[in-house]
This record gives structure tokens, sequence and C-alpha cells, in this order.
């Protein structure tokens, strides 16, 4: 992430005022699990009042720009939408949505998180594993 970017997330971060379902904390988790992955490179795109964008990829991925996409989705309270292309995680508990064409236009499954969930936080970082895996070619 460049300078310029990594200020912009990290004003966005320290703006944003948590509320009682705790999405920023889940938020920096997912961050901080993915910053903690072998050879990912961070980006984040902010469109403020529609979504704030921290998208993953790994440095030798070839075949897709990212593999999740962590949106801050800007509502009353904002919360989050976590995405991953369909190919690359199974979702066996089927708690995801299936998005045709939901990530930069390919079919995604997408994971709402409107409030801090502990469990589904651990079943993400499943699905982030997986999909860091094949980002990998693991």
């Amino acid at each position: 992430m460049n300078n310029e970017t990594e200020q912009t997330l990290n004003t966005f971060i320290a703006e944003w005022k948590d509320t009682t379902e705790h999405n920023k904390a889940a938020f920096l988790h997912f961050k901080d699990y993915l910053s903690n992955k072998d050879g990912v490179l961070l980006d984040f795109i902010a469109r403020p009042g529609v979504t704030y964008s921290l998208r993953a990829a790994h440095k030798n991925q070839t075949e897709k720009k990212l593999f999740v996409m962590v949106d801050v989705i800007e509502d009353i309270n904002k919360w989050l939408s976590i995405c991953f292309y369909g190919d690359m995680i199974t979702d066996p508990d089927e708690k995801g949505d299936y998005v045709p064409g939901g990530l930069l236009g390919e079919d995604a499954i997408c994971f709402d998180l409107e409030e801090q969930d502990t469990a589904l936080v651990g079943y993400l970082e499943k699905r982030l594993d997986e999909a860091w895996a094949y980002a990998v070619g693991l």
C-alpha cells in the first residue's frame, strides 16, 4: 500500500466512531489478520457515502486482482460485506450469499457482518485462509 493510500485508511479508521455492533473492531481484526499472512498486499479504496474497500491480493497472484474484498458499507450504522471469488473458497455451512458478477464482474460469495459475531468471524477466517491458499497456488 502506498503512503497516500495508507494515510487514507488510517484517517478512515481514526474517524470511524464505533457503535454497539462493534463492526470497527471486526474490520480491524480482518485488516490485521490479512496483514499477517505471508505475501499479502493490501489496498484501500474509499468511496465516501457508499463503501470503503480493503482489498487483499497475494504478491504472486496473476489470474485475479485480489482474493478478498472487505467492504465497509455506509448505512445508518456501518456494516461489513466480505466477498470472495466463488471459485476460491468453499462455504460448507452456506452462510454466504452467492452473487452472480458480484466481485469485479465475477461470481462471488459474500458474507454480511452486521454486528460482532465471534462464530462468523472464525468461519470467515477459514474462508480467508482458503482464498489466500488459492491465490498462493497451494
